[in-house]
Formats: structure tokens, sequence, C-alpha cells
């Protein structure tokens, strides 16, 4: 099963990356939730559904000139997959760059994914599903 976690998570992840919306709910419970990043700016809210994750991503994407986010690795962590990514992003109007290493641990049941959660350190995110960070 934890193999087909980690294909559902990159399928998942790669529709991410395209903005394919319809793709992702495929994959995604229809109560999946999206925690936002431990250590960001908007640390404890929680996105409920595609439609809601949608909407909250496409409005940050407003603020940015270039956002990606690329995939470096797949962490198989039983019912749970971390993600390693790189993210780049440049601001429309203030031209400010980050260039950030953030994690994601995306719980999976049944098939579906229920639950992502980013984080900033990525030692944070391993010892979260129970690995040595």
């Amino acid at each position: 099963m934890s193999e087909e976690n980690v294909e559902i998570v990159r399928r998942f992840a790669d529709c991410w990356e395209r903005s394919d919306w319809d793709g992702m709910a495929e994959l995604a419970h229809s109560d999946v939730e999206q925690h936002t990043t431990v250590g960001g700016v908007e640390e404890g809210r929680i996105l409920r559904g595609i439609a809601e994750i949608r909407q909250d991503y496409e409005a940050v994407d407003e603020t940015w000139e270039e956002h990606r986010v690329e995939v470096e690795e797949l962490i198989d962590a039983g019912g749970r997959v971390v993600i390693f990514q790189h993210e780049y992003m440049r601001g429309k109007t203030s031209g400010i760059e980050l260039d950030v290493q953030p994690a994601v641990v995306v719980d999976l049941q049944d098939g579906q994914i229920i639950r992502v959660q980013g984080y900033m350190d990525r030692s944070a995110a391993l010892e979260a599903v129970g690995l040595p960070g």
C-alpha cells in the first residue's frame, strides 16, 4: 500500500504543478483538508475541499510574478508521504524573491488524500511522521 500511496501523491503533486484542479479532486477525498504551513505566515488556517484550496491558491498566485514548485523527493511513511520541495517566488509589484525548500506531509486513507500539511522545516515534517529529522 505504501508504494501505491507514493504514486498517488506523485500524481497529486504533478496535478498541483499544472494547476489541474480536476485531477487533484480525483485523487483527494471530497473533504480533504489543507493545513497552512507550520512556520509560515498564515500558520493555523485550515482549508477544506479542493474548491476552497483552489480559491486560496489562485488568490495567493495573484501576488507573484513567478511561482514555481518542484518536487525534489517523495518519502514513504506508511499511510503518509513526505514531499521535499523547492519553491521559488518573485513578487509582482515588489520584485522580492523567495527561494525555499519546504516539505509537505500528505495523509492518505483508502487510496485518497485526506490531509495536506506544509512545513517550512523539513526536519519537523520528518519528525511529524515518526522519521528521524
